[in-house]
């Protein structure tokens, strides 16, 4: 007799593995420096905190090599009263092709009444078929100074890379007691290198930096950060206190050529020595 044959059982679709991190940190003043007050890291993201720099400066580590759909990122900081703080990267993000979602990074930062905190993260480089969506929000005391870039590129042009299905979303917001300082937003769905092919757009630029400085200088400044830009850069003032700057250049190597002198000049020669490496 001969048996029927049964179907073998359905293999159980396993979900793709996802990325999260979480990371927590504050600093305070001690004297004439500033020291770590809390820190608490859980997931794919921690930081390392080199010696010998001025006030506490902290690397962030995306230990998951990268961003893709359904990941979650999500870091706070608190900069205390007269202390000082610097937040930076290992290296440049990346945010690779999404098959399932949206990938997720949220950043908050507090600075308090004279307090100084420097926000510069290396490039987030995009790659074809990303959906990334990113929110930064930071809240400023009166007294209080901050420095923020935001560098991006649109694909590894040594690479030949094209961003045609690229999703971005991004969104900066700054408020200073508690009204809004800067608001910024910027959305591609698409064909991005198209969009950035436009005349008024990016003049088919592979790269882009968004930067606030927000100081009592901010003003003295700007003669000498118009003249370092290139054509494809700007800089005003939206108050005396308040600086804001965009440069669109063809790469990455471009990019940082006009953006790091920048960085050095705001940042009093104390940019972080992972921008250099």
């Amino acid at each position: 007799m001969t048996l029927p044959m049964r179907p073998s059982p359905a293999r159980p679709v396993t979900a793709q593995p996802r990325a999260e991190g979480v990371m927590h940190l504050s600093v305070k003043s001690r004297g004439r420096t500033s020291a770590i007050d809390r820190y608490r890291a859980a997931g794919a993201l921690k930081a390392l905190f080199p010696r010998g720099a001025r006030g506490v400066e902290a690397i962030a580590i995306n230990t998951a090599g990268g961003i893709t759909g359904g990941d979650r990122f999500s870091m706070s900081a608190h900069a205390g009263a007269g202390a000082q703080l610097t937040l930076t990267t290992q290296a440049a993000e990346r945010a690779y092709r999404s098959s399932d979602g949206w990938g997720r990074v949220e950043t908050s930062l507090d600075i308090a009444r004279d307090a100084t905190l420097f926000w510069l993260p290396q490039e987030l480089i995009l790659y074809d078929g990303c959906a990334l969506r990113r929110q930064l929000r930071a809240t400023l005391d009166d007294g209080a100074r901050l420095l923020l870039v935001e560098p991006v590129i649109f694909g590894r042009a040594a690479m030949g890379e094209v961003l045609q299905t690229a999703r971005f979303h991004d969104e900066i917001a700054l408020f200073r007691a508690g009204r809004p300082l800067y608001l910024d937003r910027v959305r591609f769905d698409g064909d991005v290198a198209a969009h950035l092919s436009r005349l008024a757009v990016a003049q088919a630029g592979g790269a882009m930096a968004s930067l606030v400085y927000v100081a009592p200088d901010a003003e003295a400044h700007l003669p000498a950060i118009r003249e370092a830009l290139p054509a494809t850069g700007g800089a005003s003032l939206l108050q005396a206190d308040v600086l804001v700057m965009r440069i669109v250049a063809p790469d990455g190597f471009h990019l940082r050529r006009h953006l790091l002198p920048i960085l050095d000049r705001l940042s009093n020669d104390t940019l972080p020595r992972s921008w250099r490496l």
